[in-house]
């Protein structure tokens, strides 16, 4: 003990100088010393803070202050941090260890009965915008409660915490703005996005979804704005796919906007500037690129969202082989369309080889739904990839992709370049085609009309309808409007939710081919085998679990996706499946390989329950 005792007087003595320099330092900058550090020695180390960033004197002239403190949580800091409080939800002994008491009322609350208190008082709000904003209250201040909400809630709280609420958020943010979330880096920090990097709190960070908010959902160009969708990503990677939320990392790269109302709108929180582009634009993204992967490891997960189709696809094919790089836009749309394609297969009799594709919309959903049915109908059918394009036609903006359009055509166009007379109108390439299954990813509403859902029911007894753009008021067709036109004979499955429709005495539940069924999975997979690199097979696989996780039951709902309460056990068969394809393909790194994936993938998943404190 005397040891221990001189110890910690020679450590005091050879910091004294150390703190005497800080504290005249603080006195060249307050005028008076820092109280804690004008103590005695013993007391030199208590905190030392300022509550507000700057004071005034005796002149009243504001002088800066230093923020600093470095303490263990207890009383009312406690309180107010996400990550550890649990409001009423303190056991008497916390509240007596951690000087609780009198901060809290003195009733006692389980999480149980939080999560029922939250409830009732979601469901008293009548807008959407308002539950959302309740929710991320929630999630400021109690944030094991805020996943335990959601999780049990999912097919009630999906759509708010997502699509298609995440758009209204979105094209609102500047308004809604109280508390910062994610990183924010704009083209004029190129030259020291590590430095924005390392300010992030949080280490261990193994996923990270960005953006630069140019094509947000199907509503365009809302700059900083699209924020909203890297964190509802990151929220449901953790609701979903049980990654804790300390591993997630949202990020907006603020290039600008070409969007005139936001730069002229005096709470649009960006740069107000319009894009940058070119190779400005591209040093910026590839800084950031390697910034990553200096800051976290080769095997952190990028998912690029949300950028428009002139960036999206080519970021995608020059990182992907040399980062653990995907984009959901293109490759988990195209999964979770996929899924619903072969889950509908003993609705409609036969293989997927058999059926006439019809895309209208040929942009990055579009081609990259229609990029992974190729590959699966080739190795259904054994034949080549562009054998399996025959069966696929697209429709944009200007007609038909056909031959004669051949020098207009963007370059992710072309392999689905069919040689048929053109064909401007959709109704008209409809007749022509006489397609079997009809997928919408325009982002133009209303689009099917009741002649082509009619027109469907001409060339199969149960078509595919999937209008899968998003939000809800950019849906090609509804559900009602789908399930009324076609007599209740097709098969439908859209972006966005729509309620139970009746026709001819018969309920039809529409399907919802929402990317949450695939993602958070599929990043718990990477992580789960140490994956490096991503291939296409690893997306199939993926979509054939999810299909595979429907019904008999389900079918004859109408359903072509498992109801959404059993997301999260469907996520941990497609992280096994993911899993496998990367040992299998030789960019797994976690080895040897596991004997039970399924096993390994549910116990890696997160549960928010409330931890007990000493």
């Amino acid at each position: 003990m005397q040891r221990v005792g001189n110890r910690a007087t020679q450590i005091l003595q050879d910091l004294g100088p150390r703190l005497e320099g800080a504290r005249n330092r603080l006195i060249g900058v307050h005028g008076t010393p820092c109280a804690s550090l004008a103590a005695s020695p013993s007391t030199q180390t208590e905190k030392c803070y300022h509550d507000e960033a700057w004071e005034k004197s005796d002149d009243n002239v504001e002088r800066p202050a230093t923020p600093w403190v470095r303490t263990v949580q207890s009383g009312i800091e406690l309180l107010r941090n996400p990550k550890y409080n649990k409001g009423m939800a303190f056991s008497k002994t916390e509240r007596d260890r951690h000087y609780l008491h009198g901060l809290l009322p003195p009733a006692y609350m389980n999480q149980d009965l939080q999560v029922l208190r939250v409830m009732s008082n979601l469901r008293e709000y009548t807008s959407d915008l308002m539950k959302y904003n309740h929710l991320m209250a929630l999630q400021e201040r109690n944030e094991r409660l805020f996943y335990r909400v959601l999780m049990e809630h999912i097919e009630e709280l999906l759509p708010i915490v997502y699509t298609p609420t995440v758009g209204l958020v979105c094209q609102q943010y500047g308004l809604l703005f109280r508390r910062p979330r994610g990183l924010f880096i704009s083209s004029r920090d190129r030259g020291r996005v590590m430095e924005l990097l390392k300010n992030w709190p949080e280490r261990r960070v193994r996923v990270i979804v960005v953006t630069d908010g140019e094509r947000i959902l199907g509503l365009g160009d809302l700059g900083v704005q699209g924020m909203g969708i890297p964190v509802g990503k990151l929220t449901l990677y953790t609701a979903i796919g049980g990654l804790h939320p300390s591993e997630c990392l949202p990020v907006t790269l603020d290039v600008g906007t070409n969007n005139k109302s936001l730069l002229e709108h005096p709470f649009y929180p960006g740069l107000r500037q319009p894009r940058v582009v070119g190779e400005e634009y591209d040093e910026l993204v590839d800084e950031f690129m390697e910034a990553c992967k200096a800051r976290y490891g080769s095997r952190v997960l990028v998912q690029f969202e949300d950028f428009a189709n002139h960036n999206a696809f080519r970021l995608l094919f020059q990182y992907r082989g040399t980062h653990l790089v995907f984009n959901d836009d293109i490759q988990g749309t195209a999964a979770v369309a996929l899924a619903g394609l072969i889950a509908a297969l003993p609705l409609t009799g036969g293989k997927l080889s058999d059926h006439t594709f019809l895309f209208n919309g040929a942009g990055e959903a579009g081609t990259g739904i229609a990029e992974m049915l190729a590959l699966y109908i080739s190795k259904e059918a054994n034949i080549s990839i562009p054998e399996a394009r025959r069966k696929i036609w697209m429709v944009d903006s200007k007609g038909l992709v056909v031959t004669s359009r051949m020098d207009s055509l963007q370059s992710h166009k072309i392999p689905f370049v069919q040689d048929y007379p053109a064909h401007s109108s959709l109704l008209d390439c409809v007749k022509a085609i006489r397609p079997t299954a009809l997928v919408g990813v325009s982002g133009k509403a209303g689009s099917f009309t009741k002649e082509i859902c009619e027109a469907m029911t001409e060339f199969s007894p149960r078509p595919i309808i999937f209008p899968l753009s998003n939000p809800t008021s950019n849906s090609e067709c509804t559900a009602e409007q789908a399930y009324t036109w076609t007599q209740g004979k097709c098969i439908f499955a859209s972006g966005s939710p729509f309620s139970p429709v009746e026709v001819n005495g018969q309920w039809h539940h529409p399907g919802q081919g929402n990317n949450a069924y695939i993602f958070p999975g599929f990043g718990l997979g990477c992580i789960v085998a140490g994956t490096t690199r991503i291939r296409d097979e690893m997306f199939l696989a993926a979509a054939e679990t999810l299909a595979s996780s429907v019904t008999d039951e389900d079918r004859l709902k109408g359903l072509v996706y498992p109801p959404l309460w059993k997301v999260r056990s469907v996520s941990a068969h497609i992280a096994k499946a993911v899993a496998s394809k990367a040992y299998e393909h030789g960019v797994a790194t976690n080895l040897p390989k596991p004997a039970n994936l399924l096993e390994i993938a549910e116990k890696r998943m997160w549960t928010p329950q409330y931890r007990r404190y000493r």
